[in-house]
């Protein structure tokens, strides 16, 4: 295996307020030398304790995003329950048998990958009244170990979703760690254009100002306001 390719994102500093504040501020000034508009920034909370959450609250910010629908559903009502106000998205893989659990809990799921989901999701929409905005994860470096569709099925997996009057507002991909996302941020904004979807999720902890450049419209960082995940 190839090794993994350097962070290009600067690393904030300081308390967590502080490096919210730090990535807001030049996320916004990527994308305005790529000509687009800020996207929203989605904390990634897997693993982080509910004291360091507050900390984040504290300083304003809402737009939150976890791994692991049985860790939100531990985690997060009694959160919610002193912030009314939190979105809450879903950026890890999810089961089908988890859909209806995923449908209540989050505001967004960014993992859509495969049939058997559109199907499940349709139903536990149905079931909850509830229709939290969906990503359709592309799997552009053909990685085994990743969830998301082959780019080649994407148009069939989009057309079933639409059939099914799922609310997809647009993609989402994680690049290999050891290639330069940039080429794979922008074929993922090509395949957007193409299905008439606005929404990108993309960019991470290590290539956020690579991301914002590109065009996307959320990205997820985690440790660099929280420190290293935890393993596993």
């Amino acid at each position: 295996m190839k090794p993994a390719r350097a962070p290009s994102a600067p690393e904030p500093e300081g308390p967590i307020p502080q490096r919210i504040a730090f990535l807001k501020a030049r996320l916004e000034a990527e994308a305005a030398r790529g000509g687009h508009p800020p996207p929203r920034l989605v904390l990634v909370t897997k693993g982080v304790d509910a004291g360091r959450i507050r900390e984040a609250l504290a300083a304003g910010h809402r737009l939150f995003g976890e791994n692991r629908v049985q860790e939100t559903a531990a985690k997060w009502p009694n959160l919610r329950a002193e912030c009314s106000d939190v979105e809450l998205h879903l950026v890890g893989r999810l089961q089908s048998n988890k859909a209806e659990d995923a449908v209540r809990l989050f505001d967004a799921i960014h993992s859509l990958d495969r049939a058997s989901l559109v199907a499940a999701l349709a139903k536990a929409m149905d079931r909850c009244g509830r229709r939290p905005h969906l990503f359709v994860q592309v799997n552009l470096g053909r990685e085994p170990q990743k969830g998301g569709v082959a780019p080649e099925e994407l148009a069939e997996l989009l057309a079933a979703a639409r059939a099914a009057g799922l609310p997809v507002i647009g993609l989402m991909t994680v690049p290999p760690v050891y290639e330069e996302p940039a080429p794979f941020f922008a074929l993922l904004a090509k395949l957007a254009r193409r299905h008439g979807l606005a929404g990108l999720s993309m960019g991470m902890s290590a290539d956020w100002d690579i991301a914002a450049r590109l065009g996307a419209t959320h990205v997820r960082i985690g440790s660099a306001v929280f420190g290293a995940r935890p393993a596993g």
